[in-house]
């Protein structure tokens, strides 16, 4: 039977990922969670607060991948754009959504605060909401495009509750081993193996520590047969060459 494939990509905006004063864990988490529903994360981007720029990714993406997946930019500042962005995108205009506001007006807040948290009421029209667990304001889908929170613990609430909304397809499996070995004192053997086993992904990533250098070979795909011989494939191949295969 023919492996279903279904593919995503996530679009991460924040100048300040960018700047490096944030650094980013929600592409991990979202990459995780996919690939136990059969979705498969095949490109990241990150991309600043610019309108042009975002609509840009996004089109691109939704056009090429099933389910494209924001981070970012949906919160009370002049700065999150993200929501007008994905309007554009669409090409519809930006309402405000009666549910999300009474979400918002459950918290008092002073007049002047209040406005500000009102902009995340904002969405695109013809948007569905992305419930949030932790009961802030929610996210929001339109067609194949989801757009979370950027804030970790808010983002993965928002995914907890898109598992059924999700069609997947074949789930990825793994398999590693390790080796005190160089990449260059297995890498022909590996290209071989690569070779005849096209739909098993086989990757070699070499580390340094307890003064050792070493090798941590690790396999993907969804036939787990398959990954069974690669693997003991690549054990033989480490033994070959004098090493013990390890776990990682």
């Amino acid at each position: 039977m023919r492996e279903r494939v279904v593919t995503a990509s996530v679009v991460i905006i924040g100048n300040e990922i960018l700047s490096g004063r944030t650094q980013d864990t929600n592409l991990a988490h979202i990459a995780l969670q996919l690939n136990e529903w059969g979705v498969r994360v095949r490109e990241a981007r990150v991309v600043p607060d610019v309108l042009e720029t975002v609509v840009a990714a996004v089109n691109e993406a939704r056009a090429a991948f099933d389910y494209v997946f924001t981070t970012g930019g949906i919160g009370p500042t002049h700065d999150d754009i993200t929501v007008d962005c994905i309007a554009a995108a669409f090409d519809v205009p930006v309402v405000v959504s009666e549910e999300i506001a009474a979400v918002i007006r459950r918290r008092p807040a002073p007049p002047q605060v209040m406005e500000s948290r009102m902009r995340m009421a904002r969405i695109p029209r013809g948007a569905s909401l992305v419930r949030n667990p932790t009961g802030g304001p929610q996210g929001f889908r339109m067609d194949n495009v989801f757009v979370m929170a950027g804030i970790p613990a808010v983002m993965q609430a928002m995914l907890s509750t898109l598992g059924d909304q999700l069609e997947g397809g074949s789930v990825v499996h793994s398999r590693s081993v390790t080796a005190h070995l160089g990449e260059s004192e297995i890498a022909d053997g590996l290209e071989d193996i690569q070779r005849r086993y096209p739909h098993i992904d086989l990757g070699s990533y070499p580390f340094y520590r307890d003064n050792v250098y070493g090798t941590t070979l690790v396999m993907r795909g969804a036939d787990e047969t398959a990954l069974e011989r690669v693997l003991a494939e690549v054990r033989g191949i480490i033994e070959a060459r004098g090493a013990v295969p390890r776990d990682p």
